[in-house]
């Protein structure tokens, strides 16, 4: 299974390739537009003392990245949480929900939602695991993104096998308000680890919320003579299991219904998701 080699849906749903050439051998660069809409709370006027209504802008974020991977290393590519969580922040943005907020990423990949996060946030931490050169294409990406960053942006490794954060990591996790996550559920022992690493750091004072956006992966199995999704099955299993079924006084989840605008140019398909996790006070 490690050594299979697996391509994004999204890059047969629209063009969003461009002729640019990469940094990196073997890459591609795409660009993805969205909608950028300011924070409600922004109200300006203009000559003539009217109301400027600030109407959405067109924009695109630039991502160098690649157009197939095995399986180790999928956060080469561009998946569609990561759009699906892009509108949800745009949304929280809108709302004035990020602002002055520390946000925190998890297997963050070619960078996306954390792009889109620091357009509202104040302190932005975007991290992966340590591995393919992920790290580098994370800081790569920000070059290119430089001007829709207006936060406080930061790249470190976090590595869901390993839970022994360094003092600065440590830091960094106590500090956050709010932790992201886009398409992390692809393989069981990478899915235990991150429902560990959540666990530890939604424990971690003072309390945080959580936003995972993913996509129901289905296949079929001869045992169920069905068509299932295996790795979210997984995810919900241990979500009971780890967080719910042993902390349901300190936590609270929920899964979200996608009633909120588009912002992003891809298919909100009805196998994703967004779930959100509150912990409270010890």
């Amino acid at each position: 299974m490690p050594d299979l080699t697996v391509s994004s849906e999204i890059y047969e749903e629209y063009d969003y390739q461009t002729k640019i050439s990469p940094t990196n051998k073997g890459n591609v660069i795409s660009e993805f537009p969205f909608l950028l809409v300011n924070h409600r709370n922004d109200v300006k006027f203009d000559e003539d003392n009217d109301l400027d209504v600030d109407r959405p802008k067109k924009e695109v974020i630039k991502i160098e990245h690649s157009a197939k991977t095995k399986l180790a290393l999928v956060g080469l590519q561009v998946w569609r949480g990561a759009f699906l969580l892009g509108d949800l922040l745009i949304h929280l943005g809108i709302k004035g929900e990020l602002t002055g907020k520390s946000v925190l990423e998890l297997g963050a990949g070619t960078g996306i939602s954390s792009f889109v996060t620091a357009l509202y946030a104040k302190n932005v931490v975007c991290t992966d695991i340590n591995v393919g050169g992920i790290l580098e294409l994370i800081k790569l990406n920000a070059n290119y993104n430089s001007k829709l960053i207006k936060s406080q942006f930061k790249v470190m490794p976090l590595d869901f096998m390993d839970t022994n954060w360094n003092q600065e990591l440590s830091n960094e996790i106590k500090d956050a308000d709010i932790i992201i996550a886009a398409d992390v559920i692809y393989d069981d022992d990478v899915t235990a680890g991150f429902i560990r690493t959540i666990e530890k750091i939604m424990n971690t004072n003072p309390p945080k919320t959580l936003y995972v956006a993913l996509e129901k992966r289905y296949v079929f199995t001869i045992e169920h003579m069905d068509s299932v999704a295996p790795c979210y099955e997984t995810f919900l299993t241990l979500l009971h299991k780890d967080i719910t079924g042993t902390a349901s006084s300190t936590w609270s989840v929920e899964q979200l219904p996608l009633d909120f605008p588009k912002y992003f140019t891809y298919d909100r398909v009805k196998e994703l998701v967004v779930w959100k996790m509150t912990s409270r006070p010890n």
